[in-house]
């Protein structure tokens, strides 16, 4: 897991990619627009849905689901449950964020059915939140724990073998 601000950057950076990529292609597909926006729209919704959610995950999601876990988190000696938690605290914060994202997005495209803004609004947060838990869980979340780990130990490895 990341200990320094640098590493916090890197983890957050490969865990915002994969994120987004994913709910990108989840929300086109959700929607319809596979096939009716053009390339270069599925790229501008990539680019500024990564910026907004690294910014959230750095200035907002993060900090506070860090502080909720460690609050929650008694026996800090069980990394699974911290890693769980940590998990659920940034999928809830996210989802309800980058929901807002979608609805403008999805608004912008032409493709809102009807309906409340507020009705839409929870349509979108719900869709996401049961594809953006297990993804989170079960795919991204691991992926990048892994990458990291491994580019981490790299890292210590060369450190060393400069000494």
């Amino acid at each position: 897991m990341p200990a320094t601000k640098k590493e916090h950057i890197y983890f957050g950076l490969m865990m915002c990619t994969g994120m987004v990529i994913f709910m990108t292609i989840y929300n086109l597909i959700t929607n319809g627009l596979i096939g009716k926006i053009s390339f270069m729209a599925i790229l501008m919704q990539l680019i500024l849905g990564f910026v907004i959610a690294f910014l959230l995950e750095s200035f907002v999601v993060g900090p506070t689901a860090k502080k909720i876990v460690f609050s929650l988190m008694r026996n800090k000696s069980s990394k699974i449950l911290m890693v769980v938690l940590m998990a659920l605290c940034m999928v809830i914060g996210m989802v309800t964020f980058m929901s807002m994202y979608g609805l403008a997005s999805a608004y912008h495209a032409n493709s809102i059915a009807g309906g409340s803004l507020l009705s839409n609004y929870f349509s979108i947060l719900l869709k996401n939140f049961i594809f953006a838990l297990p993804l989170q869980l079960l795919i991204v979340g691991p992926t990048v724990r892994l990458i990291f780990g491994k580019l981490k130990a790299n890292q210590v490895n060369k450190s060393l073998s400069t000494v």
